[in-house]
């Protein structure tokens, strides 16, 4: 086989393998940071469910106070959340950044 061939064969088989994940081993802390990403994905899905669950409920409430308030009551709910979420995110982000830059 031809060396330069080889050669590229196996370049472009570590470029495949980068981008499909398969790198470097990976630090605790990229995979802690991957899982808090993949979380916070998640809840801003459960949020935007909720946003639009809260809104079906209000347009659908045909005047009807009850459902009404129940649908204020959840679009409240889930903005609080996403305020109580975000907020946590902020402060151990900056927790974190403070902590590093103190470390080095």
């Amino acid at each position: 086989m031809n060396p330069n061939l080889k050669e590229k064969i196996l370049e472009y088989l570590k470029i495949t393998a980068e981008a499909a994940g398969f790198g470097e081993p990976k630090s605790i802390a990229e995979i802690i940071g991957g899982l808090i990403g993949v979380f916070l994905s998640l809840l801003g899905i459960i949020f935007l469910v909720l946003i639009i669950y809260g809104g079906f409920i209000w347009m659908t409430s045909a005047g009807n106070e009850t459902k009404v308030l129940k649908a204020k009551k959840i679009l409240t709910n889930a903005v609080i959340g996403l305020i109580i979420v975000i907020s946590s995110y902020a402060i151990t982000a900056f927790i974190m950044a403070s902590l590093y830059e103190a470390s080095h």
